[in-house]
């Protein structure tokens, strides 16, 4: 089986799956927080239209963890303080209300 780096510890992935799918199968539903009142966020719409499963790919942050095919000895940085990654204000905060 495959495997990413989550955070520093080995994830194993079946081949097809996203990234957001992986840490899913491995029973992380949330990987980050929003900065307003810290809730968590991991997967929300599954296809890319909202910034709730942001994490760092290889090194590049603001990586919609839903979009982003697994591969062998990926690296991904999971964030739990809600930071803004985008440089925008306000994405990856809880628009939902």
């Amino acid at each position: 089986m495959s495997r990413i780096t989550v955070d520093g510890e080995p994830l194993p992935f079946v081949e097809g799956q996203t990234v957001a799918a992986a840490l899913v199968a491995a029973g992380r539903l949330a990987w980050r927080t929003t900065r307003v009142e810290g809730r968590p966020r991991g997967v929300f719409c599954g296809i890319g239209v909202c910034f709730d499963c942001l994490v760092t790919i290889d090194g590049t942050a603001g990586q919609r963890a839903c979009l982003v095919p697994a591969r062998a000895d990926m690296t991904v940085m999971t964030r739990e303080d809600g930071d803004d990654w985008t440089g925008r204000r306000g994405v990856g905060d809880d628009w939902t209300g």
